[in-house]
């Protein structure tokens, strides 16, 4: 990512003292906004979460999410980068400022028991049958994008410029971004000065933000290995090479990469999220399948994660005279996202403005990923923030020794405190984006 470029400076040295006022001015009327939308956003957050969608399947999601944006007063275009959803408001001359929220939902099932649980049952790209579930809080995410929308046009006296919202598909895949760019969304649709972004957080109170200048979510990478034995029965196993001890002395051996091969002062994660092999108590199987997610801040820490995987597979093979050389394949890899620091620190500033400054906090790098980074990576200044959504006194009770651990998101468990993490994402939105377009 790079730092601010010229035209944002431009932008922000454009909002002045008078800027400021504005917004502070504005900040009662996006409060007003919110809670006049408050029973509509409920309803609809309530039904995107019952209805969740695979990546690369949110047609639904996305017929809703255009009906909303064109009933708000948008120009809209379906279809971009698959079921992507652009929208533009044109407001009078001044800046272009994009907002993007994604869609899709993971193949997860759900265990919190509310009234308005997906039980949602698809079958996946391998024609396995999996339930679905808003586990990682897109439906919050499209829920704010209307709640946006809804802001924007009310709100269209105080503020001059376009606005262009986007709803995104296949985040979770790491497709949906540079789908959507190499659809021409920068060319064919106004392009901005900054774009700007939310993720729900799993461990911050809900009526709160947090930021992160600078690399704020890690690289990702996802790493199959196959490891290749001769099966045979498990009372002889002199007549076989077994992959799964194979396997086994693989998954131990791969935690000394980052504990003796990284530099402790860098970030560093390897989890061996899936292994498969064997089908009966006796039979040696020949295939083991392992799954890895490998994390990471620096392009050259990811390279020498990525190349000591790759040794570790090929020896622990070659040492139990493996028939075949392991079968590596490394996919959905995501950059860093890095939030450029003078973007950062203007919306930050109205923010704090806006939700008031104990509601906004910085917060420490997060080991996640997103494929956010890519619209950054084109050459806009790009800023995403964190939104709270766990009730606060379960985040002080988690927090204390022997505490119950808060249910991250991906998990069957998480569940945002729905009314306030509406609201303040809602009013978080409409505040960041207001503070980016010319005031009137």
């Amino acid at each position: 990512m790079r730092a601010a470029t010229v035209p944002v400076l431009a932008l922000l040295a454009s909002i002045s003292a008078g800027g400021a006022i504005a917004a502070e001015i504005a900040a009662r009327d996006i409060d007003a906004v919110a809670e006049t939308e408050a029973a509509s956003l409920d309803a609809l957050y309530r039904h995107l979460h019952a209805h969740p969608e695979l990546s690369l399947r949110e047609e639904e999601s996305a017929r809703r999410m255009a009906e909303e944006l064109r009933r708000a007063g948008f120009e809209v275009t379906t279809g971009v980068g698959g079921h992507g959803v652009v929208a533009v408001l044109r407001n009078g001359p001044g800046p272009t400022v994009l907002w993007r929220a994604d869609m899709d939902a993971l193949p997860v099932r759900e265990e919190t028991g509310l009234p308005y649980a997906s039980r949602v049952v698809v079958h996946d790209d391998a024609g396995r049958e999996v339930p679905v579930m808003h586990a990682c809080g897109h439906d919050l995410h499209m829920t704010v994008l209307v709640a946006l929308a809804r802001g924007l046009k009310t709100l269209a006296g105080n503020w001059s410029g376009t606005a262009v919202l986007i709803a995104q598909p296949a985040e979770e895949r790491v497709a949906g971004a540079r789908a959507m760019i190499h659809d021409g969304l920068f060319t064919k649709f106004p392009r901005p000065e900054a774009v700007l972004a939310l993720h729900v957080s799993d461990a911050l109170p809900s009526g709160t933000v947090g930021y992160r200048p600078g690399p704020a979510l890690a690289n990702v990478d996802s790493v199959d290995i196959a490891l290749f034995g001769r099966g045979g029965h498990g009372s002889a196993p002199q007549t076989t090479v077994d992959p799964i001890v194979m396997a086994a002395r693989l998954v131990m051996g791969l935690q000394t990469i980052v504990a003796r091969e990284i530099d402790p002062r860098e970030p560093a994660v390897i989890t061996v999220g899936s292994i498969h092999g064997g089908t009966k108590h006796n039979i040696i199987p020949d295939r083991v399948d392992l799954q890895l997610t490998v994390r990471s801040y620096s392009d050259e820490v990811r390279k020498r994660l990525l190349e000591a995987i790759e040794r570790n597979a090929v020896a622990e093979a070659q040492a139990a005279a493996a028939p075949r050389r392991p079968e590596i394949r490394m996919s959905e890899g995501t950059p860093a996202t890095i939030n450029d620091p003078a973007l950062t620190r203007r919306v930050v500033e109205a923010l704090k403005r806006g939700l008031g400054g104990e509601a906004v906090q910085e917060i420490a790098p997060i080991m996640g990923a997103e494929d956010f980074t890519y619209y950054g990576r084109e050459g806009v200044p790009a800023f995403l923030f964190m939104l709270g959504t766990v009730p606060p006194e379960k985040v002080m009770a988690s927090r204390v020794p022997g505490g119950t651990p808060l249910p991250s998101t991906h998990s069957a468990l998480y569940a945002p405190e729905r009314g306030p993490s509406i609201r303040t994402g809602a009013r978080a939105a409409i505040t960041a984006v207001t503070a980016l377009l010319a005031p009137r």
